[in-house]
């Protein structure tokens, strides 16, 4: 688990600890991230998600990957750009083929071959980050990895909704922004295409289930 010190990834660990998985949390500095109590199959070590080494390391002797790290303080395009090609080649060197990425709802279409980002009214400082999402995007295209990048909706996602165990997996578009996906059933989502993949080397739009009957 890449990034596992943030908020989807804090989420994405305990879920999948939860179920009884094994998991290796990924964190540029372990003091400020230990493993959560009552979780005796999380170990957390030290990486960093751009070094192939680290990744291919890391990696080693797993079934799966999960990547949903970032960086404020690096330009989006070089840190996205630089972790897609060391999960590639790192992965790839430990053996490890399924890797689930979080990705962003600025990439999803809002009409045939329109991306949100590429609308006119988007704003242009949440632009540059985006494209370093489409620039992480390019390179698992490339790559020989089974992946999928499962996108939320681009608003806010709720940090305090408990999780239901529901959601919602379809196509590239913008999905409905209400109810708000919660982290924690995103991170439902992110576990089960783990167990069970569904999506292959595509980007899909995962989004939260209403409960309203209309």
């Amino acid at each position: 688990m890449y990034g596992a010190g943030g908020r989807a990834g804090r989420r994405v660990v305990a879920e999948a600890a939860g179920r009884g998985h094994e998991v290796t949390a990924v964190v540029r500095d372990p003091a400020r991230h230990p493993a959560p109590a009552g979780a005796p199959g999380v170990r957390v070590v030290a990486g960093d998600v751009t070094d192939l080494g680290d990744v291919a390391r890391t990696a080693a002797g797993h079934d799966a990957a999960v990547q949903a790290a970032a960086r404020m303080d690096v330009p989006s395009e070089e840190f996205y750009r630089a972790a897609a090609e060391a999960l590639a080649g790192g992965l790839a060197r430990a053996g490890v083929t399924r890797l689930v990425a979080v990705g962003i709802g600025s990439l999803l279409e809002v009409s045939p071959g329109v991306r949100l980002v590429d609308t006119p009214d988007f704003p242009a400082e949440a632009r540059a980050f985006s494209l370093g999402h489409a620039a992480e995007l390019a390179v698992f295209e490339k790559s020989g990895l089974d992946w999928v990048v499962l996108a939320p909706p681009p608003v806010f996602l709720d940090e305090e909704a408990a999780r239901t165990g529901r959601y919602r997996i379809g196509g590239g578009r913008v999905p409905d922004l209400e109810p708000a996906l919660s982290f924690a059933d995103l991170a439902v989502a992110v576990v089960d295409e783990v167990e069970r993949p569904a999506h292959h080397r595509v980007q899909v739009a995962v989004s939260a289930v209403s409960d309203d009957p209309r």
